[in-house]
């Protein structure tokens, strides 16, 4: 116990920053910003190669229920697998195309409308600030700002009144060729086995091994992509094969008997 008329103890000097028992800065990390971006090339894969891995091998698997020659399955799935893939190739050009079109057509339509009736396109950039909670003078200096420049106005209206942006012109020439190509690419695999002239069975028993393994392969690919359960999605593209070969399959063997 300390005497009641002890003399006080020195004065200690506060220990310097990095002492041990005090607390140190933490460490500042750069925030990286890693946002997925390619996602509408991804969709033209993802749409080729699901088409390509099961419209083929239920067309193979169908076959193989009727015919038993490996070489006039192949021959049939390979003209399939072109048809299939100019057709969705097709596809896939006239949607980037129709994208497209609708764009410029509502450009065109967006500068009439800033040129024609002003005060009502005004008001319609004040209604979208509003719903981004702007009021009073805060409201009225982003619209005059926004409304300044026509050009500016009427991509401002574009992206948020319409919820368009401008599409890339090559869009759809790139999207045919990615998905005709995923669709030849997937079709490719349950058509392998019967290159190697074994015998029907053998080759749709090879053939559904690895389609259904590339399948859940596909699977999980898309669910990683997509932030969904890998073993689930792969699971279900599983399913989706199978029941696609299982019933294409069957109804060859009742039809021939």
């Amino acid at each position: 116990m300390t005497p009641p008329h002890a003399a006080p103890k020195p004065h200690t000097p506060a220990a310097p920053p990095h002492a041990k028992g005090t607390s140190r800065p933490r460490p500042r990390h750069h925030h990286v910003e890693a946002h997925f971006s390619g996602s509408e090339t991804v969709r033209d894969v993802v749409l080729g190669m699901s088409d390509g891995l099961t419209v083929p091998f239920a067309l193979a698997a169908g076959l193989s229920g009727a015919v038993v020659s490996s070489r006039v399955i192949l021959v049939a799935g390979v003209a399939e697998l072109a048809a299939g893939a100019i057709a969705m190739g097709l596809g896939g050009y006239l949607a980037a195309k129709s994208q497209a079109d609708t764009w410029h057509s509502e450009l065109k339509r967006e500068y009439e409308e800033v040129k024609e009736v002003p005060a009502e396109e005004q008001e319609e950039v004040r209604r979208v600030f509003r719903a981004w909670g702007l009021e009073g003078d805060t409201l009225e200096a982003a619209t005059h700002a926004v409304c300044a420049d026509h050009d500016r106005w009427v991509d401002f209206m574009m992206r948020e009144e319409l919820n368009l942006s401008e599409p890339d012109p090559k869009r759809a020439r790139v999207s045919a060729l990615t998905i005709g190509g995923s669709y030849v690419a997937g079709g490719a695999v349950p058509l392998a086995p019967y290159l190697f002239g074994m015998p029907v069975t053998r080759a749709l028993a090879a053939s559904v091994v690895v389609t259904l393994l590339a399948l859940a392969l596909f699977g999980a690919f898309k669910g990683k992509l997509t932030g969904r359960p890998l073993v689930g999605e792969a699971l279900r593209t599983v399913l989706v094969g199978a029941l696609a070969s299982g019933a294409a399959y069957t109804l060859a063997r009742l039809i021939s008997g």
